[in-house]
């Protein structure tokens, strides 16, 4: 079953995917408050609400989780082009809600140096609170598609790297979170394209950390709630890792795909305001 979030004349609705265009989950404005309901999968496979066309306008798939970790460094080949050892732990850094934002919503370019991160996510179904792996597993509810889209410039400008992270509807996710019965990290794989050129293609089965052994660690340290998700990382390939670096300007278009979930389309545009603003 594939679940996003629609945008209506209203607000937003969660919804269902079905071959011929979505169906409302009535009295659920988001994917994250269906989530909160034990018996959300049975709600959305029976939800008979509203019909809404295929190309709807769609919203992040969680718009306001209460957690979105993030892990670097977890793909083999991403670790190595940024010059650094492999990990004996998962490296974490967190966002906000506010970063979040829609699937095929425009990114400003408000960093000369804006590169991209096609990223796996894992959405969390159930309370998971110092699981083990095993648990950790039934804790998924599923997976989307994120592109953690990064301000290279800010990032590095202290060791610590939120501040490239963490900038207002920069990170888009969806378009739909594909529940976990239906997707297999193992088999699938993710590619993201600059204006339809190849810049990152893996297996997903590359990680170093896999989903469920994520939500098991994280889990020893906070509370994961439904809705909460974890982007697991990226693979080769980005902008700042290329000899001469490649970074996106206005005008280009990133696309992020994995198999069995869908596609991200990012407009990347210019900043609202002058770019001297941004120091």
């Amino acid at each position: 079953m594939k679940l996003a979030t629609l945008r209506t004349s209203d607000g937003t609705a969660a919804a269902r995917l079905d071959s011929d265009g979505y169906t409302v989950v009535p009295g659920y404005p988001d994917v994250g408050t269906l989530l909160g309901r034990p018996d959300w999968r049975e709600l959305a496979e029976s939800a008979h609400g509203a019909s809404r066309p295929a190309d709807a306008e769609l919203a992040a798939v969680v718009p306001s989780p209460s957690k979105v970790l993030c892990v670097g460094l977890n793909y083999k080949t991403h670790i190595e082009e940024m010059g650094r050892e492999l990990p004996s732990h998962p490296t974490l850094f967190a966002k906000f809600a506010d970063t979040l934002t829609g699937p095929r919503d425009a990114v400003e370019a408000v960093d000369p140096e804006l590169d991209w991160e096609g990223e796996l996510v894992a959405v969390v179904g159930r309370e998971a609170h110092r699981v083990n792996e095993t648990e950790a597993a039934d804790c998924i509810a599923g997976y989307t598609v994120a592109d953690d889209i990064s301000m290279r410039g800010w990032q590095y400008r202290t060791t610590e790297w939120l501040q490239g992270k963490m900038w207002a509807r920069s990170t888009p996710v969806g378009p739909v979170m594909v529940t976990a019965d239906e997707f297999d990290p193992a088999t699938a794989r993710l590619r993201t394209t600059v204006n339809g050129v190849t810049m990152q293609e893996h297996a997903i089965a590359d990680l170093l950390f896999a989903p469920a052994a994520l939500v098991a660690y994280i889990s020893t340290m906070v509370p994961l709630h439904p809705g909460d998700m974890i982007l697991t990382g990226t693979p080769g390939g980005v902008g700042r890792g290329r000899t001469p670096a490649v970074y996106l300007a206005p005008g280009d278009v990133v696309e992020v795909t994995i198999d069995g979930i869908g596609m991200l389309s990012t407009p990347i545009s210019a900043p609202a305001c002058a770019t001297g603003t941004y120091r």
